[in-house]
């Protein structure tokens, strides 16, 4: 077994049990992957895709180090070679899920003057709370270490939350000039606002996703009064 790892190793330049194409060899027959609890974007991507097929199929619950490296068709000390521990690596997955539905909102300021005021900020509203939101709330709330390493590193590095309201007040400031929101309307407030409200009744309903046409109910009756074109 051993002449054969070898020539595979001086042949591939890799671990032929690893599935995750990440798991090169030096001369020592030794990996020479990241330095421990450092991955490497490729595997990042690969274990965080793994883990969003686990907890599609099996829910939050269902998140073990061994079900996400079976999913990736990778060993097990894979992810702990690239990652502090698993809670290290749950924080991570749960804050770059985060920072994605963050980076779905850029495009809304492109819809102002587009379909209907109320449409556009119930289709961003579906965005940040429907999909697997509710699914990384739960992972979240129900692990202390990691809710306490998500809330330590957006205090570092600046809340998402506060990215999406920002968002949502860019796209209204747009709007007024357009002429679609009032010129009094505070465009701040009122993203404040829907944020809010909206965020409460996702936690309130139990993390379950917002119906869209409570959603709309919702922002219409938020934004409505400052509206002059719906």
């Amino acid at each position: 077994p051993c002449f054969r790892w070898a020539l595979a190793h001086s042949i591939m330049g890799k671990c032929p049990q690893c599935k995750c194409g990440t798991g090169t060899w030096n001369k020592k027959g030794r990996s020479a992957m990241s330095p421990r609890g450092v991955a490497t974007p490729e595997i990042r991507s690969q274990l965080f895709e793994a883990a969003d097929r686990v907890m599609v199929r099996e829910g939050p619950d269902g998140l073990t180090s061994r079900a996400v490296t079976d999913e990736a068709g990778c060993a097990k000390g894979m992810l702990h070679n690239h990652f502090d521990d698993f809670e290290s690596f749950l924080a991570q997955f749960a804050l770059d899920r985060i920072h994605r539905i963050v980076h779905q909102l850029e495009g809304l300021q492109t819809k102002a003057g587009r379909a209907s005021v109320v449409t556009n900020l119930t289709d961003a509203a579906v965005e940040v709370f429907g999909s697997n939101a509710p699914a990384i709330a739960s992972l979240i709330t129900s692990r202390p270490s990691v809710f306490a390493k998500v809330q330590s590193a957006m205090t570092a590095d600046g809340s998402p939350f506060t990215e999406i309201e920002r968002s949502f007040a860019e796209y209204l400031e747009k709007e007024k000039k357009i002429g679609r929101v009032a010129p009094g309307a505070d465009a701040k407030m009122l993203a404040f606002t829907i944020f809010g409200s909206l965020h409460n009744s996702f936690f309130m309903g139990g993390q379950r996703s917002l119906a869209r046409a409570r959603v709309r109910e919702v922002v219409k009756a938020l934004v409505g009064s400052s509206l002059t074109a719906s």
